[in-house]
């Protein structure tokens, strides 16, 4: 415990003078000593620090030459405390405010991928992820050219699968509640919307299962019209998917469905 005294003391008085340098900075009135510890912090990722500095310097040279840099900057600063929802916003006001700046493009990425980081998983509220998507779409109508327009294809890849999954839980959860009319629809939309998912071959078998389990479950009054609708539905899966894993099932359904359109038939 004794030989442990010496080096905790020697921390300590490291860290208090550690903080008697930073008070010093943040009371110094000299402008660019400020600017150049800011940057010096930010360069050891000491952003937290970093940013009162930035941020009194901002407003003060706000509208200036150097009012761009420090803008920039603070920017930046915020981006690597990962407070994405004020980086977002400082980096788009950036660039509407410096559209020639050498910063620009790159702000304007920046910004779209800080929305990109603030998109939420799939079952949650996807608003941010609409708002990542067109900020990317922005960037890559603005800058086709941009070194950095692959980075963006691929964050929007992301994006819109995310999207897409949601959309194709959402109705695969009206088709597990047996909620089959719903399932129907929610099927369709999914397959207009996407029709090269890499779940369209279940998906189109799942809309054309739910047509069908709807109209075996009918009412009377509607279940020749609902029957009909089944054996349309199975034969455009079976013409989409000839070779489908799942081609045998859907025939079977089919089969089972035309002898209850005879009955029904028989009975009216």
């Amino acid at each position: 415990m004794k030989k442990l005294l010496p080096l905790l003391s020697i921390v300590l008085m490291f860290f208090a003078s550690s903080c008697t340098e930073y008070r010093k900075v943040l009371k110094s009135t000299d402008m660019q000593y400020k600017y150049d510890m800011a940057l010096q912090y930010m360069k050891s990722e000491k952003y937290a620090k970093a940013y009162p500095l930035l941020d009194e310097l901002y407003i003060m040279y706000r509208g200036t030459q150097k009012g761009e840099k420090i803008a920039y900057n603070l920017a930046q600063c915020e981006y690597g405390m990962k407070d994405y929802i004020l980086a977002a916003h400082r980096f788009g006001q950036f660039h509407k405010s410096y559209p020639n700046s050498e910063y620009a493009e790159k702000s304007q990425f920046l910004s779209a991928y800080c929305n990109y980081k603030l998109s939420p998983k799939y079952s949650l509220d996807q608003s941010d992820t609409y708002k990542a998507i067109k900020s990317f779409q922005l960037f890559a109508l603005q800058h086709p050219e941009s070194k950095r327009i692959d980075s963006c294809n691929q964050f929007l890849d992301d994006l819109r699968y995310k999207i897409e999954l949601k959309d194709y839980k959402t109705s695969k959860l009206y088709y597990k509640r047996e909620r089959y009319r719903a399932a129907s629809v929610a099927f369709k939309n999914f397959n207009d919307r996407y029709p090269n998912s890499r779940y369209k071959e279940e998906t189109w078998f799942l809309w054309y299962k739910s047509t069908y389990l709807l109209a075996i479950n009918s009412i009377p009054d509607k279940k020749i019209e609902r029957i009909e609708a089944s054996k349309e539905a199975y034969t455009t899966f079976a013409d989409r998917f000839p070779n489908s894993k799942y081609l045998k099932d859907a025939s079977d359904m089919n089969s089972d469905i035309e002898k209850k359109l005879v009955y029904e038939q028989n009975q009216n």
